[in-house]
This record gives C-alpha cells, sequence and structure tokens, in this order.
C-alpha cells in the first residue's frame, strides 16, 4: 500500500489549510488500519470552515480484493444515519415554527395512548421518550405503518423525561412519523435529499435510489467476537434474553446481519434509523451544516450541542449523553469521560456500529467522517477512527 503527502489519488488538502499539522503522521497511522489492524476498505475526511482539508481512501470494497476503494465508494453507516435523521425533523420543526417542547400529541394524536400524553419532540430527541423496543416482537421493521402504529399504542418502558436509553432501532420510525406529520407526508428520506441531500450534492442517501444500489460496499460483520471492557455492563445485559437491552436490539425484527443489508432491495430501503449508505466526504459535507448558519441559525446549533441528558443509559448500561438529536461524550466534571467526538465540550455527532463515526466541532468549524466495510465488535467507534481524531486535534492545535 502506497500512500503519499502528495499524492491526489488518496487525499486532498490545502496547505494553507493545514498549517502545523503532521499530515505524514496521520498517513502513516491511517496506512497502519490497513497493514496492523486488519481494515479492509475505509475512507477519512475532515474540514474545517467549510474547506475539506483532508481526504483519504484506501484498501478494497470486497474481502477478495478485486475492487479497489476509492473517496467515492458508498457504504453502509448503520446507527450513524440518526443524525441525519435528526437534522430533518429538527429543520421541519423549525421550518413550520414548532417548538421542540411541544407535546407530540399536537403533531400525532394517536400517540397519546397509555400515558404517553406528555411527551415532547425534545424528549423523542433525545431519546428520553422511553420507547427503546416494541412490545410485539414479531413487528417487522420493514412495515413502517406497523411499527408507527404499535408505538403509539403501547405503554412506554419509563415515564418519557423521567430517564434517558439510546433507542437504536425505533428512534427513526419516531423521527420518520414525526417529520411526516409536519410536512403533512413527506416521508424523511425524501426531506433529507430535499433540504440536505440534493441542494448539497451528497453522495448520501436513506436507501439508494435504483441506479446505484450495487455499486455500495458490501459491509462485513465483525470477524473476532471481542469485548470491550469499559463496555462490559452492556454486553452483560444484551445477553439476558429478558433485559430492555436485548428487547431494544432486537425489535422492531429484521435485518440483524450485515449480509441481509447487502441486499440490494435493503439498501434501496428508508430505515432511518440504521439504512444511510453514503461516502466519508459526504457525511463531512452534512456536518458542516451543522458548523455554520447555512440551513440552522446559530442559536439552533447551540442549542443542539448543548447537553440535555447524561448519566447511566437505561438501554446501554454505561454512561451517555445526549444533546438534541445528536450524541455527545459524557462529563465528569470538566474532563470527558471519553472521547469519541474530540476533545471540545460542545461537540456532538453519531456512530455507526462497527466503527462509522461523524461528528461536528462547531466551536472550531471541524467535521470529521469514517467510514469502512470491516465492522468491529464494540458499541462505540474503536481506535481505527479515535486514535485519528487525537492525533487530528494533538498535532493541528485546533483547539482554541
Amino acid at each position: 500500500m502506497n500512500f503519499s503527502v502528495q499524492s491526489p489519488k488518496y487525499m486532498l488538502f490545502r496547505a494553507q489549510d493545514t498549517d502545523g499539522m503532521d499530515l505524514q503522521g496521520f498517513t502513516d497511522l491511517f496506512a497502519e488500519n490497513f497493514s496492523q489492524s486488519g481494515e479492509l476498505g475505509a475512507s477519512v475526511c475532515i474540514r474545517r470552515n467549510g474547506e475539506e482539508i483532508l481526504h483519504l481512501a484506501d484498501g478494497y470494497c470486497d474481502r477478495g480484493k478485486t475492487v479497489r476503494w476509492t473517496k467515492e465508494t458508498p457504504v453502509l453507516i448503520w446507527s450513524a444515519t440518526k443524525g441525519l435523521s435528526s437534522a430533518c425533523l429538527i429543520h421541519a420543526a423549525s421550518e413550520h415554527g414548532i417548538d421542540l417542547d411541544r407535546k407530540v400529541v399536537e403533531l400525532w394524536p394517536e400517540y397519546g395512548q397509555n400515558g404517553k400524553g406528555d411527551t415532547t419532540l425534545l424528549h423523542i430527541l433525545t431519546h428520553q421518550a422511553g420507547q427503546p423496543a416494541l412490545r410485539d416482537p414479531a413487528t417487522s421493521i420493514l412495515d413502517h405503518d406497523a411499527v408507527t402504529g404499535q408505538l403509539a399504542r403501547q405503554e412506554p418502558f419509563w415515564n418519557p423525561g423521567e430517564a434517558h436509553g439510546y433507542h437504536p432501532r425505533t428512534y427513526g420510525f419516531l423521527v420518520d412519523e414525526l417529520v411526516r406529520r409536519i410536512t403533512q407526508g413527506t416521508p424523511l428520506s425524501t426531506y433529507f435529499r430535499l433540504i440536505f441531500g440534493d441542494p448539497m450534492n451528497l453522495n448520501l442517501w436513506i436507501g439508494v435510489p435504483e441506479s446505484i444500489a450495487h455499486d455500495v460496499a458490501p459491509i462485513y460483520a465483525p470477524r473476532k467476537p471481542r469485548t470491550p471492557e469499559s463496555e462490559e455492563p452492556f454486553y452483560r445485559a444484551l445477553s439476558d434474553q429478558g433485559s430492555l437491552t436485548r428487547q431494544a436490539f432486537a425489535t422492531p425484527a429484521g435485518l440483524h446481519s450485515p449480509s441481509q443489508m447487502n441486499d440490494a432491495n435493503v439498501r434501496k430501503l428508508s430505515i432511518p434509523s440504521l439504512g444511510g449508505i453514503g461516502t466519508a466526504g459526504a457525511l463531512a459535507r452534512f456536518y458542516q451544516a451543522l458548523c455554520s448558519d447555512d440551513i440552522f441559525s446559530s442559536e439552533t446549533i447551540r442549542r443542539i450541542s448543548a447537553t440535555q441528558c447524561t448519566g447511566t443509559d437505561a438501554v446501554l448500561r454505561i454512561e451517555t449523553a445526549f444533546g438534541i438529536g445528536f450524541m455527545k461524550d459524557p462529563v465528569n466534571g470538566k474532563k470527558k469521560a471519553r472521547k469519541i467526538f474530540g476533545p471540545e465540550l460542545n461537540s456532538f455527532g453519531q456512530p455507526g456500529s462497527g466503527g462509522s463515526l461523524g461528528f461536528c466541532d462547531p466551536r472550531n468549524g471541524i467535521t470529521f467522517a469514517y467510514v469502512m466495510n470491516q465492522m468491529e465488535p464494540g458499541v462505540f467507534p474503536n481506535a481505527k477512527s479515535l486514535r485519528l481524531v487525537d492525533h487530528f486535534y494533538e498535532r493541528s492545535g485546533e483547539v482554541r
């Protein structure tokens, strides 16, 4: 594998944007992901103040190593999709003058059944709605109406607003249905393309068009099961058949394995919790919209980046934190408990299963995206992307 700071095949950056940054060191770390850490195909992109300052891509789309991976290779990003979905609901609410403290039943009357009448949009967007799972485990993830109907009818697993817990599969349905109610029927996948995808010319979709359904790099399950020690409480809960954690990751039913997600027909479906497909460059550009006032006001960005809830997650069973619609790093005192989204306290984003990551640092105007096709075990991103984040901040002098 031949990486070169001068090679346009692997990267694009502007000299004036990278003063003081150790580009060769960053490139070497990325190369080690392939030579030492089992990466198959991957891309990383960093933008600052609207300019792309670094973009690396290498490896292969397939395990047979017959198709090269490039900066334009789209791949499944799993739960990193939630960031796209959240932005759609926040935007739709803002465009229609709907405050996020407004009750869901005012937009979706059926939702008020069984103790959910006081649930707000903010509860949904901060994973405080108490709806991380379905009580009927047979309902299919491919049946939007059946899933949203059950979410409207069922009793929540906790009183909305009294706890927070990651909604791994139901989140997209809650957000999608609210976007449809606000816009009088526009599905979230369509709304994303109308507001973000098409105007910004992003190679990023929640359900790809027919023309590229067969061109997406396949995603591969982890080769070796490994349990990060820091995530042991989550895995213990996940192995308990009767736990809420197990329910949350099992319902709605279907599309649990990577091999199922590689079906071209599945790639075309709108699955707003976990079905997003795109490139690192597009994901970084998407987050750029959350670093400037081109689409969202500075006040909206400030509010999104403020921590709304933190503490032990009722589903993940480890400490998590959420801003509005996006995950944040939990903070103990003034120090981050972990640094998925870099060192800045106001950074926010959304990781995806297996290692994909997208985030925004609005204070410094930085966005970061990493996508790959060889998954690794773990709830949160692994060293393949996180050491690139650390190296960037350590060597570029970006934190003010």
